[in-house]
């Protein structure tokens, strides 16, 4: 297969991986629904270099160190999983409190710190670069050639982060925000509940392994 045809192969993989509901949909739909569209744009930026980060582990072979020293790989679970019962928490507590929705943007701060909040929640998940490798490990050849090398970060990033994008402009409209204001206490909830179920269930998983 040649190297645009691999290529291809694991951007369509990557797509529809992307494109399942997990947290890193839960937190972006949230920050751009209940902040700003920029900040919805940042949180999507924000996995988009989260994903650039597994897929440059995966190639440099770090899923090897993870199978041979098994202690890392819980460690690196459980710890993906309470951060994600951290946000989890926070959401729940926040719930009660009214917000006031605006587009403004208020210096850099702001949408920084969605950015680093999706990176971290998209970082939270080792299970994501046994992803990566395996799909690189099926398809790449022994010898990659250095057009994929880097083109595959680049298409990663694309993929990760224009989904993401999407998923911020349609959450950033006026009438999903609307809904949101409305319902603000029952949404935060239950986005709080679905965080908190996946961050325990990350964290099962990983002592599971023992």
């Amino acid at each position: 297969m040649s190297s645009a045809g691999i290529f291809i192969s694991i951007m369509a993989a990557l797509v529809v991986g992307a494109m399942s509901p997990g947290p890193s949909f839960v937190v972006v739909s949230r920050i751009a629904i209940s902040r700003s569209r920029l900040d919805g744009l940042a949180a999507a930026f924000g996995m988009g270099a989260g994903g650039v980060v597994f897929a440059g582990l995966a190639l440099a072979g770090l899923t090897a160190l993870l199978s041979q020293f098994e202690w890392l790989y819980v460690l690196l679970k459980v710890a993906g999983g309470a951060y994600l019962l951290y946000i989890a928490v926070n959401i729940w507590r926040g719930a009660a409190k009214p917000i006031e929705l605006s587009d403004a943007v208020n210096g850099y701060r702001a949408p920084m710190r969605s950015f680093i909040t999706a990176l971290l929640t998209q970082l939270s998940n080792p299970k994501t670069i046994i992803v990566y490798a395996s799909l690189f490990a099926a398809l790449l050849p022994r010898t990659v050639p250095l057009d994929l090398l880097v083109a595959l970060p680049v298409g990663v990033f694309a993929v990760e982060a224009g989904w993401y994008s999407i998923v911020a402009l349609a959450f950033s409209a006026r009438h999903p925000r609307r809904l949101y204001l409305h319902a603000k206490g029952w949404i935060d909830r239950a986005a709080s509940a679905v965080m908190g179920g996946l961050g325990l269930r990350l964290i099962l998983s990983g002592l599971s392994v023992r």
